[in-house]
């Protein structure tokens, strides 16, 4: 190995000096002759500090072209993050300008509830007379509970939250209290308005859908407005559902309700209506709404037509001379369902008119005197079931 590293050595040398071999430079100036001799040794050097120079020129030069690239990089990139901050910036921008949209929204909305709450309820603080009284919900409104830390546009959101919630308690002492109102009305009629709002709130049902909203559950306030307004329902349409109105335009009656002297036979027996003369063919009509059960022939009532009224109530008109409405018909209070006349065992072209609760008679004058509280209360009821398409 050592000699043939020193033949490959001594080839390379060889092969330099061939190379670059002895050279004598002559020089002519002013007739004189200079010459110089560029000995091996010289032209290796000289040619070493040519690639010298020529490396170093390259690697400046590539460390220049390299620093520029990575100055445009670090600029791409800066651009890039501006555009990215300048996006986020116009994001927040355009939330903040949504969020104040919705605030605006919302206090509009919450505005135009206020406006509707005065028109059906009048003020918070009730009229004279209305039944409403003053009291710490109508007084005040509930103060926002808002973090230190909250933004401007959520402390908005909140406000309005609580101005909501206020509402829905000035809504819910509202209800309650026309629900009263319609709860006397029934009593003057002698039924009992619990009973009446029970029966209404069996004849319930449909699939259970949960309710969706934030947190899944409604705010108390508003569960609380919910459970008043059922009530107020139910009541309601108990109310609607009292035969109140006038069966024909009779003037006079008869024979009332009770015991009284048979005018066939002269002995006692008991009356389950009122008796209503008139003249032969005058219209009958149905003292509330209801759906038609009945229209045929009765034993002793000659030509019948018996309406349900809902909630166990039913009224019967008996001694017609023709029929103005079928079986399986829906009416509302005051249409004509019948003609009047003396069928049946009757000595004379009359109405004999009937009140029925789960069957068993009861006396009708209660309900065809109706004081003037309890036709106010029967028309706001009614008013609000036409507007929102139920019966009047």
């Amino acid at each position: 190995m050592p000699y043939q590293f020193k033949r490959r050595a001594a080839a390379l040398r060889a092969w330099i000096i061939a190379l670059c071999p002895e050279r004598e430079v002559a020089l002519r100036s002013a007739g004189h002759v200079r010459s110089f001799r560029l000995s091996t040794r010289m032209q290796l050097v000289a040619a070493a500090l040519l690639a010298g120079l020529a490396l170093a020129w390259l690697a400046f030069t590539v460390s220049l072209v390299s620093a520029r690239m990575e100055m445009a990089r670090e600029r791409t990139s800066l651009t890039a993050k501006k555009q990215a901050v300048e996006g986020a910036a116009s994001k927040v921008d355009s939330y903040r300008q949504s969020i104040d949209a919705l605030a605006r929204d919302l206090r509009q909305r919450q505005d135009f509830i206020d406006d509707l709450y005065r028109t059906h309820f009048g003020e918070a603080d009730g009229q004279p007379g209305d039944g409403a009284t003053s009291s710490p919900v109508t007084q005040g409104a509930v103060e926002p509970r808002i973090p230190a830390d909250a933004s401007p546009q959520a402390a908005a959101l909140l406000k309005i939250d609580a101005r909501q919630r206020h509402f829905a308690l000035r809504l819910t002492e509202a209800v309650e209290q026309r629900a009263d109102r319609t709860a006397a009305a029934i009593r003057s009629f002698g039924l009992n308005p619990n009973a009446l709002a029970r029966r209404a709130a069996q004849a319930q049902g449909g699939p259970f859908v949960p309710w969706r909203g934030q947190g899944g559950d409604l705010p108390g306030e508003f569960e609380k407005l919910a459970s008043a307004l059922a009530r107020m329902e139910r009541l309601e349409s108990g109310l609607l559902s009292i035969p109140s109105g006038l069966p024909t335009a009779a003037p006079m009656q008869s024979s009332s309700y009770g015991y009284r002297r048979d005018p066939f036979n002269g002995h006692a027996a008991f009356h389950a209506g009122i008796d209503f003369p008139g003249r032969r063919g005058q219209p009958i009509l149905a003292a509330a709404a209801g759906r038609i059960i009945f229209a045929g022939q009765r034993s002793g009532y000659g030509n019948v037509i018996e309406v349900e009224h809902g909630n166990g109530l039913t009224t019967r008109y008996a001694h017609l001379s023709a029929f103005a409405a079928r079986a399986g018909q829906r009416v509302r209070r005051g249409d004509k369902i019948g003609l009047m006349g003396s069928t049946g065992r009757s000595t004379g072209d009359h109405l004999h008119f009937e009140v029925r609760m789960n069957g068993e008679a009861i006396n009708p004058r209660r309900f065809l005197e109706t004081p003037d509280d309890v036709i106010r209360a029967q028309k706001m009821a009614r008013a609000r079931f036409a507007e929102i398409g139920g019966r009047g």
